[in-house]
């Protein structure tokens, strides 16, 4: 089923190119604190049309112009041009392509975009792409593997490549992907590998499976106890069933040697390929350490890292951990001031209030499902720390002047952590934090109308949601958070409604890396399999393309501490732009998962090209196939 822009009642009308001139009066207005007119503009003073920044005289020639086509700005008015210039990587010039031919001059390297599209680069709020990197190019693919045998064909094959007692990871597999809809299991795994301990993440990131070589060596036994916020799965008879939830993960992750430098680095250099690829140029990598900090300073270092990336440092789960981490902060420059002219930024703190939808250990209030319709009767999930402590940690933060993101899935979560950012807000009023809830799955009516509050009074509380786990994971979702909590499921309608921004994002490598599945997730609302129904969270809260794409640009940059720089093309932002081969304001909505990115600009310079030509020649290029 497609839902159209006009069921959900608030699409924008399609709006007039913006001339040259305008553009530009508007951005000098903005800089000088001028108000614009009820359309959306300053009028314009007359005179010849100049690249922003000029001085007396005729304005330098572009470095790069984009011309004869449509540019999609994402700015205040949603407004529309032709074409755009761009020198020393900003955007100096928007308007009709005749305009901006005439900033033309003879070393000027042109994009001819024959029709297509241009929007902002595309922006992931929440994005693990330093750990997701590393599972594609290391571990055992089992994101689509659609059975049990097929997954554990695939562990075989790369036993059969490992010495003996070597490690296998392996990452991405769903029992709600899979033929059986069941966990794997210990007892799966030991039929293909006996010697080497094995272990396979699920898609989710909190739970996994362990074969018995494993659970061995973690000493996990039937008198094993839980351990505080996690989860050890047990059959009838009370032994482990090599399934291991949360903090319960640990005695077995531990134990895996780690990346080594150069693998961390290739990591993040295959997830920024991957990005370019998508049209995507900046994103937030929650949850890092040391290690990871190093490997993306070494590639700012070397001129690799073509992407602005935000970090969430990982606050770990005592005060004493978080503690060691505000150091590291505290050692950073604060944003918005980054490394590298707005490449690498240490934005501030993650920590965990709960666990997963998948797992059935977020926070509720009430039980979670089973299959839909059935009750997980007694589990109601947990806090993944002390509520009293994550109060604590961060006050603590909050004090330091430093933003939080809080992962929080369950409405019981939700609710404590959007009451601590009100409580250290009221204690220390410090504006523009932007704290956040990560996911934010299913808020409370509370919830949400706290976080309004914040937003409007403090410019905090802002949720970074994850609309492709309706498709993604959805399957698993539905039939666990049962038929009347999934119709709450990521409310943005509400969210729009109620005058809230939020931040888009994939939560990689949980689901796939491309924003353009966000876009197309946040309308339709569809699952991957329709287990239980094509639409089991219904449409009611579905928004239209014109939101969405402010999720996953302007409103996720301010969750970077970007919006200055980039998200909307405007005069005398950051040339941060991606070329697409249909134009999301026109083509049907169930359509959007299939755009294809054809060219990616990253700070002026052409990073990505689909028709695999360079850019940096004289000349016209066609952003054609």
């Amino acid at each position: 089923m497609s839902v159209t822009h006009a069921r959900v009642n608030h699409a924008s009308p399609k709006l007039p190119i913006v001339p040259l001139i305008a553009l530009l009066a508007l951005h000098t207005a903005a800089a000088l604190g001028m108000a614009p007119t009820a359309a959306g503009q300053t009028p314009a003073t007359g005179g010849q049309a100049s690249a922003a920044g000029a001085g007396p005289g005729p304005a330098p020639p572009a470095e790069l112009v984009l011309i004869h086509g449509k540019v999609l700005t994402v700015d205040a008015a949603d407004s529309t041009a032709q074409a755009l210039a761009i020198r020393d990587g900003k955007i100096v010039a928007i308007g009709t392509s005749e305009e901006i031919l005439r900033l033309v001059g003879p070393a000027t390297r042109r994009i001819d975009l024959n029709g297509r599209t241009a929007t902002p680069g595309l922006i992931d709020s929440h994005a693990h792409i330093a750990d997701g990197g590393l599972d594609e190019l290391y571990d055992v693919g089992l994101s689509d593997a659609p059975s049990v045998a097929e997954a554990l064909r695939r562990v075989a094959a790369g036993i059969a490549l490992r010495k003996p007692g070597e490690w296998l990871q392996g990452a991405g597999w769903d029992e709600g992907k899979l033929a059986e809809r069941r966990y794997l299991t210990a007892a799966d795994l030991d039929a293909v590998s006996r010697e080497n301990p094995v272990w396979l993440l699920h898609t989710t990131g909190h739970y996994g499976v362990a074969n018995s070589a494993a659970l061995r060596l973690a000493h996990i036994t039937a008198q094993t106890p839980d351990p505080p916020a996690g989860t050890i799965d047990r059959g009838a008879d009370g032994a482990p069933t090599g399934v291991l939830k949360e903090s319960a993960m640990n005695a077995v992750v531990d134990l895996i040697p780690p990346p080594t430098p150069e693998q961390r680095r290739a990591g993040i250099l295959k997830s920024i390929d991957l990005l370019h690829r998508e049209g995507m140029t900046a994103v937030k990598d929650p949850s890092i350490d040391r290690p990871v900090w190093d490997a993306y300073r070494a590639l700012l270092s070397e001129g690799k890292l073509t992407e602005r990336v935000c970090v969430l440092w990982y606050a770990g789960t005592t005060m004493k951990s978080a503690r060691a981490v505000l150091e590291e902060i505290e050692a950073q420059p604060k944003p918005p001031q980054s490394l590298g002219d707005g490449r690498l930024l240490s934005c501030g703190a993650k920590i965990y209030m709960d666990g997963s939808g998948g797992a059935r250990t977020a926070w509720l209030y009430q039980p979670w499902n089973k299959n839909f319709n059935e009750l997980d009767a007694g589990n109601s999930g947990y806090p993944a720390v002390d509520p009293a402590l994550y109060r604590e940690q961060v006050r603590l933060f909050h004090q330091a002047g430093v933003h939080v993101g809080t992962h929080a899935i369950g409405d019981r979560a939700i609710d404590w952590v959007v009451d601590t950012y009100a409580q250290v807000l009221a204690e220390t009023p410090t504006l523009s934090l932007r704290h956040s809830i990560i996911h934010a799955n299913i808020p409370s009516d509370h919830a949400i109308e706290t976080m309004a509050m914040l937003q409007k009074k403090y410019d905090a509380g802002y949720p970074e949601v994850q609309a492709p786990f309706m498709w993604w994971i959805g399957d698993t979702y539905a039939g666990n958070f049962g038929r009347e909590r999934a119709l709450r499921l990521v409310p943005l309608k509400t969210f729009l409604d109620k005058g809230l921004l939020w931040g888009g994002g994939s939560d990689y490598p949980v689901t796939p890396l491309a924003a353009r599945y966000g876009l197309w997730a946040s309308i339709e609302r569809e699952t991957l399999k329709g287990t239980y129904g094509a639409h089991p969270f219904g449409t009611a809260e579905a928004v239209d393309i014109h939101a969405a794409l402010r999720s996953y640009t302007i409103w996720a940059a301010r969750q970077l501490f970007l919006e200055n720089r980039t998200g909307s093309l405007e005069v005398g932002k950051d040339a941060d732009i991606a070329v697409w081969d249909k134009d999301p304001y026109e083509i049907p909505s169930r359509e959007l998962r299939n755009l294809r990115c054809r060219i990616t600009i990253m700070n002026g310079e052409v990073v990505y090209n689909a028709d695999g030509k360079s850019e940096r020649g004289k000349g016209t290029h066609h952003g054609q196939t």
